[in-house]
């Protein structure tokens, strides 16, 4: 019988070796990184797209909304002021200029719808504010009441059919009714509402001049803290994997610090559109627009001087009072006031100081001194007693000089109207160009960072 021989035994079940927890832990680590690159690559958008919505919100407060707004509330003093001094002017030129008359009239009633419509804009602009709607509605109360008295005044004196120059007392005596309620409860209720609604203008200029350096330093840290985690994600994978830098990371990198460069200097540029929007222009067209019905009421107070003899020094006094208020030089009385004007003083304070700069500038203080001087040749007139010589001095010498200094006004308004908008279109085209490379360099990054990661732990499944 034949022996078989057993096989050998088989070689004992060697397990294979357990990782080591370097090993274990690098998806996790890697993982980690990646959460931190991704929750501050959103933090840095999140703050970019807060501060540029900051932005826009104050460039359509001053630029689009309250802004114009203000400036065409700022409207109702002058529409005011030149219906009292065209009904003033109307009543002056008695039954020999006709047709002046007539023109005088239809610029009353055009003023008067201009006052109506400034006075719905500020209705609007005021909101639920009570205490401004209340102010609405009293000057409209009160421009009922003085449309009522001129209108009596100017009836009463085309019966009296008078010559050139002062009415009869009857006439006077209704018209000072109705000009003291202007001076003194109208003009400055429309004074106070353009103050009142101005303060809109001034709190978001104030809050955006707050928030946008704190939002822009907010867009800083985190798009530093995100390059920081990009670069420290780079660095674990190259010494971890032994691999140069990934392509699509460096990408992402680069990506991310044109995103944070550009961003800034965006919140940067929105915030000196803002500012020059504010400080250069707006308030500048604001100052304007108040010179502008000031005059308009000091040409009145010359109509106002010639028609009423018993308040003849009383206009006189607040012609210069006006006058100083628009162009301020030291003295004590018109005579010196208009004197040191038609000289040529420049240095002057006043609502017009700050604005009498450049070429403009200097044709606003020429034409004003032009204006001064055909006063004082007007009053020369009056004191003499050549009453009708006076009053064609003042429809046709002072007139123009007045029409010359106004369209001056006009145009250096125009002109910081224009930069205005350049400044406000400045900034939105700049918030306009980083939204629409916003959502690009989100989708981008996002893409780029998984393209750098996912390889790299696709080699631990």
């Amino acid at each position: 019988m034949t022996m078989t021989q057993a096989p050998p035994p088989a070689p004992p079940m060697v397990a294979p070796p357990a990782p080591t927890p370097r090993r274990r832990n690098v998806p996790g680590r890697v993982r980690t990184l990646t959460g931190a690159t991704v929750a501050a690559l959103a933090l840095l958008f999140t703050a970019l797209a807060v501060g540029s919505s900051s932005a826009r919100d104050g460039l359509q407060v001053i630029g689009r909304d309250a802004g114009p707004q203000v400036v065409a509330t700022a409207g109702l003093y002058l529409a005011l002021s030149d219906m009292d001094a065209q009904v003033a002017g109307a009543l002056l030129m008695g039954n020999g200029y006709a047709d002046r008359r007539a023109d005088a009239l239809a610029r009353y009633e055009s003023r008067r719808s201009e006052a109506n419509q400034a006075l719905l804009k500020a209705f609007q602009l005021s909101g639920d504010d009570p205490a401004e709607r209340r102010t609405v509605q009293s000057v409209l109360d009160g421009l009922g009441r003085y449309e009522r008295l001129a209108g009596q005044a100017l009836l009463l004196d085309e019966r009296a059919g008078h010559a050139p120059g002062p009415p009869p007392a009857e006439v006077v005596a209704t018209y000072r009714q109705a000009t003291d309620l202007m001076r003194m409860v109208l003009l400055p209720q429309a004074y106070n509402l353009t103050l009142e609604n101005g303060t809109i203008v001034r709190r978001t200029y104030d809050d955006k001049a707050l928030m946008l350096p704190l939002l822009r330093a907010a867009v800083v840290v985190a798009g530093l803290l995100a390059l920081g985690c990009l670069l420290a994600l780079q660095v674990f994978l190259a010494r971890r994997f032994r691999r140069v830098f990934g392509p699509a990371l460096l990408v992402a990198t680069v990506t991310t610090a044109l995103a944070l460069l550009f961003g800034t200097n965006v919140l940067s540029q929105d915030q000196d559109a803002l500012r020059e929007a504010k400080k250069s222009s707006f308030d500048s067209v604001l100052t304007l627009a108040r010179t502008r019905a000031i005059s308009n009421s000091m040409q009145g107070d010359q109509s106002r001087y010639l028609l009423d003899k018993e308040r003849a020094d009383t206009y006189e006094h607040t012609f210069l009072d006006k006058s100083q208020s628009i162009f301020y030089v030291p003295a004590g009385n018109l005579e010196t006031y208009q004197a040191k004007v038609t000289q040529g003083e420049t240095k002057a304070l006043g609502l017009l100081g700050p604005e009498l700069v450049g070429p403009r500038g200097r044709d606003v203080a020429t034409a004003f001194a032009g204006f001064q001087a055909a006063d004082a040749d007007l009053r020369k007139l009056a004191l003499a007693g050549r009453v009708n010589g006076a009053v064609a001095a003042r429809l046709t010498t002072s007139t123009q000089a007045f029409d010359a200094y106004d369209r001056a006004v006009v145009a250096l308004a125009g002109q910081h109207e224009a930069d205005f908008e350049r400044a406000i279109g400045r900034g939105e085209n700049a918030l306009d160009n980083l939204w629409r490379l916003l959502p690009f360099a989100i989708g981008g990054i996002g893409l780029l960072v998984i393209a750098g990661v996912w390889p790299r732990l696709k080699e631990y499944r």
